[in-house]
């Protein structure tokens, strides 16, 4: 049988998923999911694989905002405060003063290189499949990292590793602003 893509947001209601921190930073506008406030994180929480996601592939369309600094997490889990220590973060930010760029797995294979401008939707397309993690932007791969049997990790990163786990959309700062739309899961 064919995996079939199945949507997690469709910009009506934010049911299936858990804000941390501050809720407020996550509000529909017009289809589209905006992420603009304090730090917090949305874990989805809904019946899909009981998010807990291991071998998948996630899409979605998201927009940058300039100066805007975001990122999805995957196979993290539910963090009421803080930054998600659990899992990778696949990194949303074209023109930030963080120099790590969109598509890049935060803090392990970092990309200096611009792929997308801001204020333009594109999309983000991520695959999870045994040790190994894809990255690509408008159909174009960015990272292709095989994770090694014994990974080094730094001193508080020692569970950026794949495992299993739910999905988290970043909210950086107050001064980041990003929307995101068709956020959608295929389970392989």
């Amino acid at each position: 049988m064919n995996a079939q893509w199945v949507k997690l947001f469709e910009g009506e209601h934010l049911k299936a998923w858990k804000a941390s921190e501050n809720p407020e930073t996550f509000n529909l506008t017009e289809g589209a999911l905006t992420v603009h406030g304090p730090r917090a994180h949305l874990f989805y929480d809904g019946p899909l694989a009981n998010h807990n996601f291991k071998d998948f592939e996630l899409k979605v369309q998201i927009m940058t905002f300039p100066q805007a600094n975001s990122g999805l997490y995957i196979h993290t889990e539910f963090l009421e405060k803080a930054w998600p220590a659990k899992g990778y973060e696949i990194q949303v930010n074209n023109s930030q003063s963080d120099w790590r760029r969109t598509a890049s797995l935060y803090n392990i294979v970092d990309v200096a290189e611009v792929n997308t401008p801001d204020n333009e939707w594109f999309e983000l397309h991520v695959t999870v499949k045994g040790k190994r993690i894809i990255t690509k932007i408008n159909g174009v791969t960015i990272v292709d990292y095989t994770e090694p049997k014994t990974p080094l990790r730094k001193e508080g990163q020692l569970q950026r590793i794949l495992s299993s786990g739910t999905i988290a959309i970043q909210g950086h700062d107050p001064n980041s602003k990003v929307n995101y739309k068709d956020l959608m899961v295929k389970i392989n």
